[in-house]
C-alpha cells in the first residue's frame, strides 16, 4: 500500500487536505471520488527510511483507545471531538500518528470505518466490521463498547496464557544458561587436572570433555546458527503450507492440542457472538472470524462452515462435519440458532470456555514442569558425575 498527499474540495466548496492508502493513483482517486470529492492535488507521498518492526503499538493500546472512545461517544461528545481529544492523550507516537491520520480522512468525508480501514496493520477485520456495522444501524456507542469489552477479555486470555508460561520458559533459559557455563568454565578445569594424570578416562568423561571442546571452539558459530535456524524458521511459517502442518501437528500434541482447541473455541463463540450482536450476517462475520482464528486448520473448518450454511445448512450441521469443535459447542450452537439468540448463546459459551482455557494451561504447565525438572537435573546431575567418575577410579586405584 502507498501514501498519498491530496488537497480537495467538496460541493460547497470547502477544501480539505490529508493523506490515504491506496496500492495506486487510480484506488486513491476513486476513493476520493467516492467521499464526492473534487480533487485539486494528488501525489505520492515521499518515501521515508524508517526502521521499525511491525506497528509499534501494542494491543493494550488498541484496548485503551477504544474503551475511551466508547466512553466520550456515550457522554455525546462529537466524533471529530473525541479523536482529537485521543490524538492529545496518546502517549504512544504511534497511534497519535494513526489517530491523526483518521481525524484528517473523516474530516475529508470518510466514514470511521472506511478511516480504519487504511491501517489494517493497527485495526484488524473484526475491528473494522464492528465499527462500520455500528455506523449503520447507529449504535456506534454501542458499539464500541462491545469492542472494547472484547479486546478486553481476549488480552485477559493471552495474559493468563502468558503468566502461566513465563515460569517454565524462564527455567529452561536458567537450565540452558547454567549448562553452557558449566561447559565452558567448570569443565575445562578438570580437563587440564585429568590430562596432567595422563590416564584413560571413563567414557562418559570423555564425551563430556569433548562436548565442552566443541561449544567452546564453536561457540560464535552454534550462536549464530541458532539464530539463522530462527529466522528461516519464521520465514518458512510464511508459507500458508507449511504454517497449515505446523497448526496441525501442535492440535495433535497431548494437553497443547486440548489448549489450542479450547483457546479456538472462546475466540470463535466470543468473536461470532458479538459481531452476530452487532447486526453483522452470519456469512460475513464468519469471514471475520476465520481471519482472526489464529490456527490455520480452525481457519480452514470455519471457511468450511460458511460454505456449509450457503449450501443451505444450519450451522451446527457444518461445524459437526468439520471435527474441530467439542460437542457441547455444537450442540448449544444448534439450541441458539433455533431460539433465535444465537450471539448471546455464543457468548455464553466463550464465558465457559475462558474458564476452560484456564485449566487446560494449568494442566500443560503440571505437564510441562516436572519434564524441565527431570531434563535439566538429569543434565546437571550427569554432567557433575561425569567429571567426577575419573576420582572415583583414582580412589579406587588408591585402595587396591
Amino acid at each position: 500500500m502507498a501514501e498519498f498527499l491530496y488537497k480537495a474540495q467538496n460541493s460547497q466548496g470547502n477544501s480539505f487536505e490529508g493523506t490515504l492508502e491506496a496500492k495506486d493513483r487510480a484506488e486513491a482517486e476513486a476513493l476520493l471520488l467516492r467521499r464526492r470529492l473534487i480533487i485539486t492535488s494528488l501525489k505520492k507521498k515521499p518515501t521515508e527510511i524508517k526502521i521499525k518492526i511491525g506497528s509499534g503499538i501494542k494491543t493494550e493500546d488498541i484496548t485503551r483507545f477504544t474503551r475511551m472512545f466508547s466512553s466520550m461517544c456515550s457522554a455525546g461528545l462529537p466524533m471529530l471531538q473525541c479523536l482529537n481529544i485521543l490524538e492529545a492523550q496518546c502517549e504512544n507516537p504511534e497511534l497519535k500518528n494513526v489517530v491523526h491520520k483518521l481525524t484528517q480522512s473523516i474530516n475529508g468525508g470518510s466514514s470511521l470505518a472506511d478511516a480504519l480501514a487504511q491501517h489494517p496493520k493497527v485495526f484488524d477485520s473484526l475491528y473494522c466490521n464492528m465499527v462500520a456495522a455500528g455506523e449503520a444501524g447507529g449504535i456506534l456507542e454501542g458499539i464500541l463498547a462491545r469492542l472494547a469489552e472484547t479486546l478486553e477479555n481476549n488480552q485477559r486470555l493471552k495474559r493468563k496464557v502468558k503468566k502461566a508460561l513465563t515460569y517454565p520458559i524462564m527455567v529452561i533459559i536458567v537450565g540452558i544458561v547454567v549448562v553452557i557455563a558449566l561447559m565452558t568454565f567448570v569443565v575445562p578445569t578438570f580437563a587440564e587436572q585429568f590430562a596432567a594424570l595422563d590416564a584413560e578416562l571413563p567414557a562418559p568423561t570423555q564425551v563430556v570433555m569433548n562436548i565442552s571442546d566443541f561449544i567452546r571452539n564453536n561457540g560464535a558459530f552454534m550462536f549464530i546458527g541458532v539464530i539463522i535456524i530462527i529466522f528461516a524458521y519464521k520465514m518458512i511459517m510464511r508459507i500458508p503450507q507449511a504454517q497449515f502442518a505446523m497448526d496441525k501437528f501442535t492440535l495433535k500434541v497431548p494437553k497443547l492440542g486440548d489448549l489450542q482447541i479450547k483457546s479456538a473455541t472462546a475466540g470463535f463463540a466470543r468473536t461470532l457472538g458479538t459481531l452476530l450482536n452487532a447486526g453483522v450476517s452470519v456469512m460475513d462475520a464468519l469471514k471475520v472470524v476465520a481471519t482472526t482464528a489464529g490456527n490455520k486448520v480452525v481457519e480452514k473448518a470455519i471457511y468450511k462452515i460458511s460454505i456449509g450454511i450457503a449450501g443451505g445448512k444450519s450451522i451446527a450441521e457444518p461445524m459437526e462435519e468439520v471435527g474441530i469443535f467439542p460437542p457441547m459447542v455444537i450442540q448449544m450452537t444448534g439450541v441458539g440458532e433455533k431460539t433465535g439468540n444465537l450471539g448471546g448463546m455464543l457468548l455464553k459459551l466463550a464465558d465457559f470456555y475462558d474458564e476452560e482455557v484456564d485449566a487446560a494451561v494449568d494442566a500443560v504447565v503440571s505437564m510441562i514442569e516436572p519434564l524441565i525438572i527431570v531434563f535439566l537435573g538429569g543434565a546437571v546431575g550427569g554432567l557433575l558425575i561425569a567429571m567426577y567418575m575419573p576420582m572415583f577410579s583414582m580412589g579406587d586405584a588408591i585402595k587396591g
